[in-house]
């Protein structure tokens, strides 16, 4: 496949090949761009820019529904895609595609509610002749840098507001997952999107990243990824708005009273969601002691039960991690975890990127698995005497995305929902839940700013005050 800039599809002489992580076997090749392909996406859209704060809003939004018809019309297509070149099963690729339909479409039906207000001007004395109000304006270029996990709607979350706002956007996907987002910028180019509005580079982040982030034409850097990687761009950015979504190390909190069946399955289901590779996906969990046991038998239970192998079999339930790096570090981790003192309940080996599902308990304070976000098929389980312990050891960590809450109880629920230090909190669901128009961040190093295409289309338009002076 080739990457899009300025309306054409470029190739270079340097490919980068996509491979499964599951066989090693190659999907497709991209080209491997570097600074100077930034330069030129860049200058691209600063026309794409001109051109899309001029359109109408009506045809913004008949692109945006245009490409999300185009992407529904093929979601087999799409699914198969993201399920080669990344983690996700065939079966979570088309949840995926569809999310994409959705985000697409949502942003669609947002680029008519980008509103202002008017001013009450003369509510101080000495402006009784003046009126005026506010509007929302576009910011100009935005950056999108775009994570593995979700290599489809990731995009789409960025690409569908900005366009929406009548900004142009320069997209840097992942190196190892970069066909879905080339194939995204497929479904606009096919909608009539004017040429530069959206630009697609792949390559290496060594040789783009710097270039992108640093400049001073792009206004607005949206990043997901990392923690470190989200920090270093801050460092080097500049003045420009920054929206980050760093992830997390997500609790969740099963007091007593819950449906245990249920708070069972779908803690199993939220921690091992595409291997494990989830920024909201359950890595802790606290479970009151008087249920401990059978909470813990019945989670080890159903994770065995986990069919783990070939990403397109429909019965699979997980594939393996991004790469057999990414599997060996987990691997390490729970290592140094269990010399610490920690037992593996189920899991705990590799094959190749094949990470088992892994249960651990008695995870001692401080071990990687317990602070850090392992980002892998791996889960913590911790007796705790009550909420109010719960909820103090949930908060212990420097992150705080997602918590989901198991109880019948409401003032528990609610207790939890005022002290619980994060961005969402799930009441009897697991902690991976999200859908496309909710707000979508963290606090602490979780991230910056929120998405989900309404709050999203907030960081990407700024407000211009318009005030008359009558005389």
């Amino acid at each position: 496949m080739k990457m899009l800039i300025g309306g054409k599809w470029i190739d270079t002489k340097e490919t980068i090949e996509v491979r499964d992580p599951y066989d090693d076997s190659l999907v497709d090749t991209v080209p491997s761009g570097g600074a100077e392909d930034i330069e030129a996406a860049v200058t691209a859209a600063e026309e794409g820019y001109r051109t899309n704060r001029n359109l109408p809003v009506h045809e913004r939004i008949r692109v945006l529904n245009a490409a999300a018809s185009y992407i529904e019309s093929r979601q087999e297509e799409y699914a198969r895609v993201i399920a080669r070149e990344g983690s996700k099963t065939i079966r979570e690729a088309r949840k995926e595609a569809s999310r994409c339909v959705d985000t697409i479409r949502i942003s669609a039906e947002e680029a008519r509610r980008i509103q202002g207000e008017t001013i009450p001007f003369d509510s101080r004395p000495g402006s009784e002749n003046r009126v005026g109000y506010y509007f929302r304006f576009p910011i100009g270029i935005v950056a999108a840098i775009t994570p593995f996990n979700d290599p489809l709607n990731l995009v789409a979350h960025k690409v569908g507001p900005a366009v929406a706002a009548g900004n142009a956007v320069v997209v840097k996907p992942a190196t190892v997952t970069p066909l879905s987002a080339l194939m995204l910028a497929k479904a606009f180019d096919e909608s009539g999107l004017p040429p530069g509005v959206l630009n697609v580079v792949t390559g290496y982040a060594a040789k783009t990243g710097d270039a992108l982030v640093t400049d001073p034409r792009v206004r607005m850097v949206s990043f997901t990824g990392g923690a470190e990687a989200g920090e270093a761009i801050v460092r080097k950015a500049g003045l420009k708005k920054i929206g980050m979504e760093l992830g997390s190390n997500t609790p969740v909190i099963v007091l007593e009273d819950c449906d245990l069946k249920r708070a069972v399955d779908d803690c199993v289901s939220g921690a091992f969601w595409a291997a494990g590779q989830n920024c909201i996906g359950v890595q802790r969990i606290y479970v009151e002691q008087s249920i401990y046991k059978r909470f813990e038998t019945l989670f080890v239970s159903r994770t065995r039960a986990y069919k783990v192998g070939p990403k397109l079999e429909e019965d699979c339930d997980m594939g393996p991690m991004i790469n057999e790096g990414e599997a060996k570090r987990i691997e390490r981790w729970v290592d140094e975890a269990v010399k610490a003192g920690a037992k593996v309940l189920t899991g705990g080996k590799r094959r190749g990127a094949i990470y088992e599902p892994t249960v651990l308990a008695d995870v001692p304070a401080g071990a990687r698995v317990d602070v850090d976000e392992v980002f892998a098929p791996t889960v913590n389980l911790y007796p705790v005497k009550d909420l109010d312990e719960a909820i103090a050891r949930a908060n212990a960590v420097d992150f705080g995305l997602h918590a989901g809450v198991f109880t019948k109880d409401l003032n528990k629920a609610f207790k939890a929902i005022r002290e619980l230090d994060v961005g969402g909190v799930v009441v009897n669901d697991s902690s991976d839940y999200r859908i496309d128009m909710m707000p979508f961040g963290g606090v602490k190093r979780s991230g910056l700013g929120r998405e989900g295409i309404k709050f999203a289309l907030q960081e990407m338009t700024e407000p211009r005050v318009v005030c008359f002076n009558l005389f």
